[in-house]
């Protein structure tokens, strides 16, 4: 009980912008005037649920820390995926937070493991202690108490339905690709690039490109439209609508993959 009151008290300090932080173990994320691992002194929800998207991408990256050693106990051995990153929420639960049942029901990622929509709109008390317990097993000592409460609040009001963007049975996304070009030219092509291709995260050989990425998962790239990117300078539409983020999705889908 004392447990679930203190990170009651953390979840509403979290959404008022307060500081419940010096109640309890420090957060990676300090006060620090940085948008990579600092934190705003007065968090709205929108940034708080955005820095929690970036927690479920990759955690460690997120927040500056140490990573993980070895493989998560709970990650089945049979699977592809080995080592820290079967610590990542998004190998067990996917990009589009369906688990067995969307986009890793087959393939190198493929766990079994459910998904995590069943859990939007719990609350982030209830779905921070979860995280602390078995099968997560998440210690103050790898996330502390401030920085879990923004991964439950993005697990509790962060999901989006994936299926209503994107048709992958078809290839389609349903956004509005004109009003993205807009959004895309004069915010994201200050780093990618009006073709998408100024920065490259493969290599050269095989380029990865913001067009790539999307024919790749645009299940990811949406997450990391509304979320941004652990570790990286990257600008994040969390506290726009998902239609938004939907037409930036559908005009990131018509650029170069080479």
């Amino acid at each position: 009980m004392r447990t679930r009151l203190m990170v009651g008290f953390l979840i509403a300090s979290v959404i008022a912008g307060g500081n419940a932080m010096a109640q309890t173990t420090k957060p990676a994320y300090d006060e620090a005037n940085s948008p990579l691992t600092g934190a705003p002194k007065d968090p709205s929800p929108a940034w708080s649920i955005a820095a929690g998207g970036r927690m479920y991408d990759n955690w460690w990256m997120a927040l500056g820390v140490r990573k993980p050693v070895g493989a998560h106990p709970a990650y089945p051995a049979s699977s592809e995926i080995k080592g820290e990153a079967t610590f990542r929420c998004k190998e067990c639960h996917g990009w589009d937070y369906r688990g067995r049942d969307g986009e890793y029901a087959t393939g190198k990622h493929a766990t079994d493991i459910k998904g995590i929509r069943g859990a939007a709109g719990r609350t982030p008390t209830d779905i921070a202690t979860m995280l602390r317990a078995a099968p997560h097993g998440y210690t103050p000592q790898m996330i502390a108490d401030a920085d879990l409460m923004r991964l439950a609040l993005f697990v509790s009001r962060g999901q989006h339905d994936v299926r209503r963007i994107i048709d992958a049975r078809k290839g389609e996304i349903r956004g509005n690709a004109a009003n993205g070009r807009g959004i895309f030219q004069t915010t994201c092509a200050t780093c990618h690039g009006y073709d998408g291709r100024l920065l490259n995260w493969g290599t050269k050989e095989e380029p990865e490109y913001v067009g790539t990425a999307v024919e790749i998962s645009a299940a990811e790239v949406l997450h990391k439209i509304r979320n941004g990117h652990p570790g990286a300078a990257m600008v994040n539409l969390r506290a726009f609508s998902l239609e938004t983020a939907a037409d930036v999705l559908a005009y990131a889908k018509s650029l170069p993959t080479k």
